[in-house]
């Protein structure tokens, strides 16, 4: 396979899997809590190289996770609390979580290769020069296989727990009176966002990772109200929009991040003008046929 073949697959796959839990996370309104997952698993990465001395280490990624859950539990602990408002807890957590981690870097280990600048943006095209050979034939890079495998994580774990993610999304204390423990599915699949974000991290970053999680689905948010139909438009969305923004980026000698990152901007910004332009035409039809029938002349004769 060649290299830029397997860029593009590895481009299409990591938006793929990161758009399905980002479904559920639009519609939870959850959307800057991936940003602060994202900012916060450095300290879970760098914690996990302490003791492991290897950065292609599952650890690292089991670390990096549980780092992202720590900003949910403490946000929602901070929120039950009623003394904080609005997302005033998340900037309170991520904020020292990731200062932790860049102070880590800096007094321990400035001799390793964990860039900081590369920790934000992310690379696609340095993760996949490591290839996956077999039989000494190179069938794409190793990084490709480990994406693909997380988005049938992802994939299984919305599909088994569709039901209980849907009635916890859409009214969560109808959820509670019939006995599903809505803290524990919540947790799950904050879980399920934070190992999903620290998979792609090398390749995304911290903050373009907000962009492949949150854009295709809230596009596909704007041009429908059915859940099924919803989780389809935001695959055909994540994956077009990958691939598009690969060769936008590809031709332009740009980052690949960035340039899939435009373009999921640029379908947003249609589907959005197409949604108000169908809202107009809506508005107006409604309008017409509430509209009163003018009155119909009437003859007035002298007496």
């Amino acid at each position: 396979m060649s290299f830029v073949l397997g860029t593009c697959l590895l481009a299409v796959v990591t938006a793929v899997t990161c758009a399905l839990p980002g479904v559920f996370v639009v519609l939870r309104k959850n959307s800057m809590l991936v940003d602060a997952i994202g900012h916060a698993v450095l300290p879970g990465i760098v914690i996990g190289y302490y003791f492991t001395r290897d950065l292609d280490s599952p650890f690292l990624v089991l670390g990096a996770a549980l780092a992202g859950l720590i900003v949910v539990l403490g946000s929602e602990y901070l929120s039950r609390t009623g003394l904080l408002a609005g997302d005033s807890p998340q900037g309170l957590v991520f904020p020292a979580l990731f200062s932790f981690g860049v102070i880590l870097i800096s007094l321990n280990f400035a001799n390793i290769h964990l860039d900081t600048h590369v920790v934000l943006v992310g690379d696609f095209n340095l993760v996949a020069f490591i290839p996956l050979t077999i039989g000494g034939v190179s069938i794409g890079p190793s990084y490709l296989y480990f994406m693909l495998l997380v988005g049938l994580i992802n994939a299984a774990f919305i599909a088994i727990f569709y039901s209980h993610l849907k009635i916890t999304t859409f009214d969560t204390e109808f959820a509670s009176t019939i006995g599903v423990r809505t803290g524990a599915v919540n947790t799950a699949f904050m879980f399920l966002v934070s190992f999903t974000v620290t998979a792609a991290f090398n390749a995304a970053g911290a903050i373009l990772i907000v962009a492949l999680i949150v854009v295709p689905p809230a596009t596909a948010y704007l041009l429908t109200d059915r859940l099924e139909v919803m989780i389809g438009l935001t695959v055909v969305f994540a994956a077009g929009g990958a691939l598009a923004g690969f060769w936008i980026a590809y031709y332009l000698n740009a980052a690949t991040s960035a340039g899939m990152s435009v373009f999921y901007g640029l379908l947003f910004a249609a589907a959005l003008i197409v949604q108000r332009i169908r809202r107009k035409v809506k508005r107006d039809k409604v309008a017409s046929a509430h509209a009163d029938p003018l009155p119909e002349p009437r003859l007035v004769t002298a007496g």
